[in-house]
């Protein structure tokens, strides 16, 4: 055999393992009714994401809402494997690992600035928990933006929302209107726009921009801009697909996952001003479509319930639920989150 025959063969064989090592990633996603920041940041992200870091990966992305999954399945889908990769939604995946509602108790992050402190605190605590009861790695996470109260009927405070039936997104919304007299009401986001016309449901919590997204401002008349939480959500990767990825690759996705947050964070602020002014028919009105909701405008009373919300009702209901199946669940945020406040 000649020499340019056995190189011939030898460069057929290192093309043909590189081909091999080329790992299948398949994003689950934020769902696409839910606004700009999966349509502008996560979904071009991750569609760009193998030609703009250089990993040796195909990556595939879908919406949760276009594949047909419940996002309330994140943790499991992704503990299955089914997607390599899930932008979870983490209000709606905490009845399957509650302890990722430790980011984002009622109360706890009443500003951006908040957020930021206390995920970073929690952040290995979570990531512990989806290592070990869902195989998956924790890389990033992120706010959906504040979570305010759009309501049907006009109110004027908090104390208007006795006996009305609010749409919540997680079990410490949950608690939190309960406490305050009115019925919270589990709902898909899809849902809602239409409960809210109907009069299924009298109010609903979520983000201005998604809001706007999703044309709630149709079906409502007035929005009350306090902040309950930020809507706290995660990426998170399989580990079996995170091991196929040789370390350079490893360290590129985080790198590259790691920018996306910390841009999402900036983006999230600002829709949230611009949501709000869109909403409520104020300018400049660049991001969304423009409504005229009633503002109602918040009093140090309701601003103070919500604060003390955290450790009368928001801490001491979640930390039952979570204990029970993390027994080291509120020791660990009393050391970890609990120690900055």
């Amino acid at each position: 055999m000649s020499l340019r025959t056995c190189s011939l063969l030898l460069a057929a064989c290192l093309a043909t393992g590189a081909h091999a090592q080329q790992v299948t990633i398949k994003v689950l996603g934020q769902p696409a009714g839910s606004g700009l920041i999966q349509k502008n940041k996560e979904q071009p992200f991750f569609e760009k994401l193998a030609a703009t870091t250089g990993i040796n990966a195909n990556v595939s992305y879908v919406p949760v809402d276009v594949s047909g999954i419940p996002d309330t399945d994140g943790l499991r889908v992704l503990k299955s494997g089914l997607f390599g990769l899930v932008s979870i939604r983490g209000p709606q995946v905490s009845r399957d690992e509650p302890t990722i509602l430790g980011f984002d108790l009622v109360g706890l992050n009443p500003s951006f600035e908040a957020g930021k402190k206390h995920t970073e605190a929690f952040f290995s605590t979570v990531d512990k928990r989806l290592q070990a009861n869902f195989n998956a790695k924790l890389l990033g996470v992120w706010p959906a933006g504040p979570q305010v109260i759009f309501c049907k009927p006009k109110i004027t405070g908090l104390a208007d929302l006795k006996g009305l039936k609010i749409r919540v997104g997680d079990q410490s919304s949950a608690n939190f209107v309960a406490g305050l007299g009115a019925s919270g009401v589990p709902m898909p986001f899809g849902e809602v726009q239409q409960s809210l016309a109907r009069g299924v449901v009298d109010c609903a919590i979520t983000g201005p921009a998604s809001a706007n997204s999703a044309g709630w401002p149709e079906a409502v008349t007035t929005v009350m801009p306090l902040a309950l939480q930020l809507a706290v959500n995660a990426y998170a990767i399989n580990l079996n697909v995170w091991r196929q990825l040789n370390p350079a690759d490893q360290e590129k996705l985080q790198k590259a996952v790691d920018g996306l947050v910390k841009d999402i964070w900036a983006y999230s602020a600002e829709l949230y001003d611009d949501a709000m002014r869109c909403n409520t028919g104020a300018t400049p009105c660049n991001l969304g479509k423009p409504y005229k909701l009633i503002s109602v405008p918040v009093t140090p009373a309701d601003l103070a319930t919500v604060k003390s919300a955290l450790n009368e009702r928001s801490l001491p209901v979640w930390a039952k639920q979570c204990n029970a199946v993390n027994p080291s669940c509120e020791a660990d945020w009393k050391k970890t989150v609990g120690a900055g406040l």
